[in-house]
């Protein structure tokens, strides 16, 4: 599991250095260094449950905000937020940000669930 957790970890490291150009850079990277430091600190066989906790609450409490505009992105079609990278119409980047959300709640939760099987 150690190399699962560095890869992860380096993922969510990735997942916050990309969002240096964001307009609001600073809570994105934020919330995707919390994981990165979880699945680090896991690799490490150290874990703080509490913080993990904490993280997955922020993090899907914070997505629930985005329920509505996610749900209209679907009744719309689903139309792409791919294909370009210049969020132009407020479903794009609405819905990039909840699916966001969601991977780092995904991680913690996952995290706490393997660490809880492994002992």
């Amino acid at each position: 599991m150690k190399i699962t957790y560095w890869v992860l970890s380096l993922v969510f490291v990735l997942f916050a250095a990309v969002q240096y150009n964001d307009p609001d850079p600073v809570q994105w990277i934020l919330l995707y260094s919390g994981p990165a430091v979880f699945y680090g600190m896991a690799a490490l066989g150290r874990q703080y449950r509490p913080a993990i906790w904490l993280w997955l609450a922020v993090s899907a409490g914070w997505a629930l905000t985005y329920v509505p505009d996610f749900w209209h992105w679907l009744q719309m079609g689903t139309p792409s937020i791919v294909e370009t990278m210049k969020a132009e119409k407020p479903y794009v980047e609405l819905t990039r940000e909840f699916l966001g959300l969601c991977i780092a709640a995904a991680g913690c939760g996952w995290l706490l669930k393997r660490r809880a099987l492994e002992g």
